[in-house]
């Protein structure tokens, strides 16, 4: 018969009982991380999106442009399609979740910069230069959401300017 000692002195199962206590920590570590990194790669992949989008809705032509305030509904969305699969038609989604209502092209006109006037390609405009805007407000979807957990709430945004240069 086993004594009371002989069971307290044991230390043949003490690693799998550390071993529990610790596992959900270390569990929600990793998940943690898994979830923080694909936030951030995520989040880097619309700014860059939304990046080339500006690039691409600035070197259209000055005439899908007509005033300070409206952008063609051609350059609009051909943009958009850009932003969300990287090409003028077609292609794969780049960001999760995103929609082509997810993605704003806006023009503004500039008059001056710095205190100086606009010169260049723009000297004679009676508009100034124009500038496109392109931004992106996307609901993130996390990792977790295989395993039933959604109801994180958080968005992702980004947005790009650049001045329109025509083709």
């Amino acid at each position: 018969m086993i004594g009371v000692r002989a069971v307290l002195s044991d230390r043949g199962g003490s690693a799998a009982a550390e071993m529990a206590l610790v596992l959900p920590l270390l569990m929600v570590i990793l998940f943690g991380c898994l979830e923080l990194g694909n936030y951030f790669m995520n989040e880097h992949r619309l700014v860059k999106a939304v990046r080339d989008g500006a690039r691409f809705a600035a070197r259209q032509d000055f005439t899908n442009y007509p005033d300070c305030s409206t952008v063609s509904t051609t350059t609009r969305d051909a943009t958009r399609n850009v932003v969300t699969n990287g090409v003028m038609s077609g292609g794969t989604i780049i960001t999760p979740n995103i929609q082509a209502t997810d993605v704003d092209v806006t023009t503004s006109c500039a008059t001056s910069a710095g205190g100086q006037t606009m010169a260049g390609i723009y000297t004679g405009r009676t508009t100034g230069a124009q500038i496109v805007t392109v931004s992106a407000r996307v609901n993130y979807r996390p990792v977790l959401a295989i395993a039933g957990f959604t109801g994180i709430g958080l968005t992702l945004n980004a947005a790009s300017q650049a001045a329109v240069s025509g083709q």
